[in-house]
């Protein structure tokens, strides 16, 4: 970046922020609105627990407008473009049209953060491998706790979920995370949870705490660090552990806010 910051109205991109997984790393949000449109509602999410559920794709954002975004901005050093904001980003029919839009313009790898609700679906498995990486979550491996942590829209089904990120495995020659974002209702499970990672065979594990403003505590280092001891012979990181990049954002605080700040 240069040596003078420029503050950008910037409305579908945002950032760059700092990212525990992903150094530096431009957002793009292609639901871009005020609303969480989402396939879940999770109880640590930072953007509050008002949603619009859908299971239904469409366009919300033109590539053109993405695109000519992107290309207003100054010069920047960034690691990643990164596919996240207001909500589930697989929900935006566009979103492989847009991977493709922007690789033609700039260098940088792409990453997506999906929680991995619609990987079941031909047509998103498709547009997701055409990322560079993928960053997939799952909180839990019961039923019960899927429900009590994720709140799903009806029709989910976990067990259709978690298959459908062994059958992604088999087919994405890109790098592929799986994060777990675990609070005191999931700890329990982390056995578990370490043994479906290594039916799936990620290349990276991320095991995260909710350590942004939100109605869930988070757990304690140690209590991370026992966690992380279940996911042997697995390349695990952990939230506590990663070295966080000082970056300068060049997007105006709304445009933050809006988004969560920190991906």
């Amino acid at each position: 970046m240069s040596s003078k910051t420029e503050t950008l109205n910037l409305k579908y991109t945002y950032g760059p922020v700092a990212s525990w997984r992903l150094g530096s790393s431009l957002g793009v949000d292609l639901l871009s609105g005020k609303e969480k449109i989402c396939t879940y509602n999770c109880i640590y999410c930072q953007l509050g627990r008002k949603v619009i559920y859908t299971l239904e794709r469409k366009n919300f954002v033109p590539v053109d407008r993405i695109i000519k975004e992107i290309e207003s901005l100054p010069e920047i050093n960034i690691d990643y473009i990164t596919f996240s904001g207001r909500g589930e980003p697989t929900i935006a029919s566009n979103l492989s049209e847009t991977v493709r839009a922007i690789k033609n313009i700039r260098k940088e790898k792409i990453a997506i953060l999906t929680n991995s609700s619609l990987m079941y679906r031909e047509d998103v498995k498709k547009d997701l491998l055409s990322f560079d990486f993928v960053i997939a979550k799952l909180d839990a491996t019961s039923h019960f706790l899927f429900e009590k942590i994720n709140y799903p829209a009806r029709k989910l089904s976990l067990e259709k979920i978690m298959q459908s990120l062994i059958d992604f495995r088999k087919e994405f020659h890109g790098k592929l995370a799986l994060q777990i974002m675990f609070i005191n209702l999931n700890k329990a499970q982390a056995q578990e949870i370490a043994e479906f990672a290594r039916l799936v065979k990620p290349d990276e594990v991320q095991i995260n705490t909710p350590l942004r403003p939100c109605p869930v505590p988070p757990l304690s280092r140690e209590e991370i660090a026992k966690i992380k001891e279940y996911f042997t012979n697995l390349n695990a990181i952990t939230v506590y552990e990663s070295k966080i990049k000082k970056v300068t954002p060049i997007s105006k605080k709304e445009t933050m806010e809006r988004r969560g700040k920190v991906i």
